[in-house]
């Protein structure tokens, strides 16, 4: 196999016309079998390096992700495409789970998307000695080291892959952002043979990166969005705030809209739509807003609300620009933010007998007595819990995330499980039962219209669907799909939205829950340092926004020359405001329209100077260009 093939693959199945820098190298050394840690930006195309050679090699790629909704979306994608996909996470019954093994081991599967606490299961490596397996993709790598920003307990397991598969399957292990610590520890925790690292630049000529100490925010913002064209993205810390501030912005004509994780599913797809397609100008939305986004012409993305971490920041400022055109990632920034910033370390880090409450509060919330519970899995309503013990917010989530770093419990994402159905009779019992039951027979004949699959693998409904083709109501059809299942005709798994809660232990009694002082106070001395990294990227004045992004990432770089600092350093090093350009150059294009060259000339100013300004005028479009590319004011 060569990477003419590749190019084949992408081209005739996945329907690309060519491959982003870097993904030609990553799969070049996936081919030869080499074990390759890929770094990639936000937005580069990280599925691509696994799809294509999977695709090209025979076998299974497996895909370890702890991104549930990702996984599915991929999923749907890949058998859109006709390429046989499943996944298996801990919102599917076990025999849904089975089910999809068995297929992965004797079907024509070629993605199996796998959670990483699925790992460490006695299923799953008892059927893992069966697979055919052709690669092993390792997506959001980080998680795997308690360096990273995001350390999940779970990610550790994935070496255990080793000890049962064969010693020549390739590990891909895939992230956007990773300081060299972290590069270090990923590929000493997968085991790899050889340390095999290929990375991109991070840096991204295209975006502006500016900083705004401003008092009032709300001002600039209108300011700032009054004046530039373009679609974009502003975060804040909380679902209250982004509500407010898209209404605001919408009542004061601006068109936007609001999105945050507790919004109906549904709702939040429609709501991604309509900003992607163009119909909404603003969304205004949580650290929720991020993923699967593939919205290229991105022109700005504003933090009303300062990340956590360099890493945060990099990947939400990292959406703006994909098309590779002039963008913005601007951060307003007043005293009170550094002392908010400051505060969340209190709630980030709940005393240690605050976090053996939520434990036990938890085990009563989902009945688990001592000594049971291990590798349960459990629906869990995060807001009728903290309604029924009374409970703060954020110190309860940040408890579960100490309980999930320590290795007691998994809490996942909200995942919105469509309906399931799966027949569990062969097609001549089916038959038999169809003509004995004449009133389920125009019912099975629709499901069997309908869908594909159902003999061999549970298959996703839509109820509503079904009550469209059918005439009936959607009562009337649940009614059918439960009524089947009695008759033992189908497995039938109705719908739900919640997040879950997995016991990767059994439950202790409080004694016996031990959490390390060392490591708390490791985990918080990092979390500190990250603080500490990102008040110093707001506070600095003398260093280019760029340089320490990619400084913090371990990459050396040259100044950008468009972000404030380097602006203001170029006005100063000539000894002249930006105003004071800003001026000139209104004054010679009030009078006539010129080309960027003779504009410079024009204004006798220094050359540097004078093209820094026209380029950020124009990335503002304070000043256009027309067909002959000449300049002209617009204000």
């Amino acid at each position: 196999m060569n990477l003419e093939t590749c190019r084949k693959i992408l081209r005739e199945k996945l329907k690309f016309t060519s491959f982003r820098p870097l993904q030609e190298d990553i799969i070049r050394s996936v081919i030869s079998g080499n074990d390759t840690l890929a770094l990639m930006p936000t937005g580069g195309g990280k599925s691509l390096t696994f799809q294509v050679p999977a695709l090209a090699l025979e076998g299974i790629c497996l895909v370890i992700t702890p991104l549930i909704a990702l996984m599915k979306e991929q999923v749907s994608r890949l058998n859109v495409m006709e390429i046989k996909a499943v996944a298996i996470h801990s919102g599917m019954t076990a025999e849904e789970i089975d089910i999809a093994l068995e297929n992965s081991i004797y079907g024509n599967v070629k993605f199996l998307y796998v959670s990483p606490e699925r790992i460490s299961t006695k299923l799953f490596q008892a059927k893992a000695t069966r697979f055919n397996l052709s690669l092993v993709a390792v997506d959001e790598a980080h998680c795997i080291s308690q360096w990273g920003y995001d350390f999940r307990p779970s990610y550790l397991k994935i070496a255990l892959l080793r000890d049962i598969i064969p010693e020549n399957i390739p590990f891909l292990a895939l992230t956007a952002t990773a300081t060299p610590a972290v590069v270090k520890d990923i590929m000493t925790k997968l085991r790899f043979r050889k340390h095999n690292i290929l990375k991109t630049s991070f840096a991204r000529k295209n975006i502006t990166y500016l900083v705004r100490k401003v008092e009032d925010k709300g001002s600039y913002l209108m300011k700032t969005l009054g004046r530039t064209k373009g679609s974009g993205i502003i975060y804040v810390r909380s679902r209250k705030k982004c509500r407010e501030i898209a209404e605001w912005l919408s009542n004061c004509g601006i068109s936007a809209d609001y999105y945050h994780a507790g919004l109906q599913h549904e709702l939040r797809d429609k709501k991604q739509e309509a900003w992607s397609s163009g119909r909404t100008r603003v969304i205004v939305s949580t650290n929720a807003f991020g993923m699967g986004i593939d919205k290229a012409d991105v022109r700005f993305v504003i933090h009303w609300d300062t990340p956590d971490s360099i890493e945060n920041y990099f990947q939400e400022s990292g959406r703006a620009g994909r098309d590779g055109k002039p963008a913005f990632a601007v951060m307003l920034y007043m005293p009170a933010d550094k002392k908010r910033l400051l505060d969340s370390l209190k709630k980030r880090f709940p005393p240690v007998e605050k976090i053996k409450d939520i434990y036990e509060a938890v085990c009563s919330y989902l009945n688990v007595p001592e000594g049971a519970g291990k590798n349960s899995v459990f629906d869990f309503n995060l807001f009728d819990f903290l309604a029924k013990y009374r409970l703060p917010a954020t110190e309860t989530y940040n408890s579960l995330m100490f309980l999930q770093r320590e290795g007691y419990l998994e809490f996942t994402e909200e995942i919105n499980n469509p309906s399931r159905i799966h027949f569990i009779v062969g097609r001549d019992d089916l038959y038999r039962f169809q003509v004995a039951n004449e009133s389920f027979d125009a019912f099975i004949k629709l499901l069997l219209r309908s869908y594909t699959g159902l003999f061999t693998e549970f298959t996703p409904v839509n109820e509503e669907e079904l009550s469209r083709r059918s005439g009936a109501s959607r009562n009337t059809v649940y009614q059918y799909l439960v009524k089947l299942a009695s008759f033992n005709i189908i497995r039938y798994i109705p719908g739900k939205k919640c997040a879950l809660v997995i016991f990767t232990e059994e439950r202790l009694v409080r004694k016996a829950l031990y959490i390390s002082p060392d490591n708390y106070l490791l985990v918080k001395e990092r979390y500190e340092e990250r603080l500490k990294n990102m008040i110093e990227y707001i506070e600095s004045e003398n260093r280019c926004r760029q340089m320490m992004l990619l400084d913090y990432f371990g990459e050396e770089s040259d100044n950008c020359g468009i972000c404030d600092v380097c602006r203001k350093r170029i006005g100063e090093q000539q000894n002249v405001s930006i105003d004071t350009v800003t001026e000139k150059i209104r004054e010679i294009l009030s009078e006539r329209s010129v080309d960027a060259a003779e504009l410079v000339r024009l204004s006798s100013l220094p050359e540097e100077v004078a093209i820094n300004t026209i380029r950020q005028l124009l990335d503002s479009n304070i000043i256009i260009k027309d067909n002959e590319m000449k300049l002209s004011w617009k204000g």
